[in-house]
């Protein structure tokens, strides 16, 4: 064998030892910094997703749900006159305005802690309330509304004897604002479980009967100049609102009904 085709042989048996150059220069090192970005991203996502859930179920937390019942042992007169419920005796020392709103943070507060007092004044036949039933936050829920919605139905349980209850149990179960209100249906079966059997309030729940009465209960409350606080320079209306002889009461004192009473 001559040198030349030893050399050329030899360059054969080198070039299939080495390893492939296009294999070995596509293996390109691991990108951490790559990795971390991508983990990130999944993180963020998978955060926002939960996020969403998490809004979504507070949100709709009143669906598929009951009201529950809170009962009221209150045996006195009830009697409705437009939106204006009259809960006592004709002849009680003391008459009390309340203007509120269901759907109000504030309307909610002030029942947990003066609704038993008043209560225990109506039953003793020392005062006597006129509710004054309202849809200052109408636009306040998702879908809007629910306001006007309970109010309604509030109004027509006055008409079917079960008011303190109603009353009282809307309160206690308050949705909260900018979510779910309870639907006209859910209204409806916390009158049944109030005992409520007269067509008439199904139905009036159903159609929103009294929506109207309700809005101008409102529209007049907000423009009576007696029952408007000074809030920042501005004369506005607000809830809950508690008058007693056309002069408001400062509810923020814990002794005003008390007071009132003498």
């Amino acid at each position: 064998m001559g040198g030349a085709e030893r050399n050329q042989r030899k360059r054969r048996q080198a070039q299939q030892a080495a390893p492939p150059p296009v294999a070995t220069a596509r293996k390109a090192p691991v990108d951490g910094k790559r990795i971390a970005i991508a983990v990130a991203v999944v993180i963020a996502v998978g955060a926002i997703i939960a996020g969403f859930v998490y809004s979504d179920s507070v949100k709709n937390a009143t669906e598929g749900e009951s009201i529950a019942v809170v009962p009221s042992t209150l045996d006195v007169p009830v009697s409705r006159d437009g939106a204006v419920v009259t809960v006592g005796r004709d002849d009680a020392r003391v008459t009390i305005d309340v203007y509120e709103d269901f759907l109000c943070p504030a309307c909610r507060s002030f029942e947990e802690e003066h609704g038993d007092d008043i209560e225990r004044a109506v039953a003793d036949g020392d005062a006597r309330v006129r509710y004054h039933l309202i849809n200052l936050l109408a636009e306040r829920s998702d879908p809007p509304g629910y306001s006007t919605d309970a109010a309604t139905a509030a109004l027509l349980a006055a008409d079917a004897g079960v008011f303190p209850a109603f009353h009282k149990s809307l309160f206690a179960a308050q949705p909260d604002e900018d979510a779910r209100g309870w639907d006209r249906e859910q209204l409806i079966a916390l009158g049944a479980a109030l005992g409520t059997t007269d067509p008439a309030f199904a139905d009036g729940v159903r159609s929103g009967a009294l929506g109207d009465v309700v809005a101008a209960e409102y529209e007049r409350a907000r423009t009576t100049d007696s029952l408007l606080r000074d809030r920042g320079g501005e004369r506005l209306f607000a809830t809950p609102t508690v008058a007693a002889g056309g002069v408001l009461v400062d509810t923020a004192d814990d002794a005003w009904l008390a007071k009132l009473l003498g």
